[in-house]
């Protein structure tokens, strides 16, 4: 079980460093967050077969679905204002404020 753990704790730490360290670039932070998600979600199943409970299984359903939607819904986002403003640098998501 500790092994699947470190793999667990290691995948949630590269999604943070990619959070982080990638500012610029979008697309790479939503992959960063997704791959958050999916380390959170590998974590509760390591337990849920540790512990023999479903309630775990339920919620990795349910973080899956939001994954999902929050993906598809930041990338409609993305390509929307692609089309409008020729690129999606997070310089140019700046303009979004005013």
């Amino acid at each position: 079980m500790l092994k699947y753990l470190i793999v667990s704790n290691t995948l949630f730490f590269i999604g943070v460093v990619g959070l982080f360290l990638v500012r610029k670039h979008i697309i790479i932070m939503l992959l960063s967050l997704e791959l958050m998600f999916l380390a959170v979600s590998f974590n509760f199943i390591v337990f849920s077969v540790f512990f023999d409970d479903l309630v775990s299984q339920f919620y990795v359903i349910c973080i899956l679905v939001v994954a999902a939607a929050e993906s598809s819904l930041g990338l409609a986002i993305l390509v929307v204002f692609y089309r409008l403003r020729g690129g999606i640098s997070l310089d140019l998501l700046k303009l979004l404020k005013n």
